[in-house]
């Protein structure tokens, strides 16, 4: 029998041009490291039964990754975070363990919308970018460009905002994140017509189903 659990945690700047690939393998050497009695897949090359719950762009940060993770034993999550002390690379922090239904939906499929902060490198002109932010949510259609496929992109922002935080400037979006239909904050930035260069994109909150 397997043991489903979930950690919450934040991808810091030490690793912010590590990819997702190369963040699930630090997540694997993690576990091993800790020597959870981690589970297997089944077949003739096994893996480690860990989930990521959808890609974080290259160059981002996080205050809210999701990861799953399946153990052959039934620990505590306060047992779990023992084992992990001391093994977790520099630049991911653990927010929260806690064990979860194992025969829920894969975390992948669970997710439906991700928020962002974008904090800006450059002093920006509120009151035009604020215009900017209302004429793009009065369009009925945005239609881009992604791999050479045509989409809409207005229907996969469902919130976007210009508000006043630590004395500063910030927008925030929550955007879809479903299979097929999924936002990236860039596009909007390019929409607002703001160098992604010239920003800082942090994800703060990933939704789920039924959340």
């Amino acid at each position: 029998m397997n043991f489903r659990y979930r950690i919450a945690y934040s991808k810091t700047e030490t690793m912010r041009y590590t990819g997702n690939l190369d963040v699930h393998k630090a997540w694997e050497r993690t576990f091993r490291r800790s020597k959870l009695p981690l589970a297997y897949s089944q077949g003739f090359h096994p893996q480690p039964k860990i989930q990521l719950a959808c890609p974080l762009p290259l160059g981002f940060l996080s205050n809210n990754e999701l990861l799953d993770f399946y153990l052959t034993e039934n620990l505590s999550s306060g047992d779990i975070l023992n084992q992990l002390s001391g093994k977790i690379p520099d630049g991911f922090n653990i927010i929260d363990i806690c064990e979860i239904i194992t025969n829920e939906p894969t975390l992948t499929v669970q997710v439906v919308s991700t928020q962002y902060r974008i904090d800006f490198l450059e002093k920006i002109n509120e009151i035009d970018l604020s215009n900017n932010i209302k004429s793009l949510l009065d369009k009925e259609h945005v239609l881009r460009k992604r791999r050479n496929k045509e989409y809409d992109l207005r229907p996969l922002i469902e919130e976007l905002e210009l508000k006043e935080a630590g004395g500063k400037w910030v927008v925030t979006t929550r955007l879809s994140a479903r299979q097929g239909a999924t936002g990236r904050p860039e596009e909007v930035l390019s929409e607002l017509g703001i160098p992604f260069e010239e920003t800082r994109i942090t994800r703060e909150l990933t939704f789920l189903e039924n959340n």
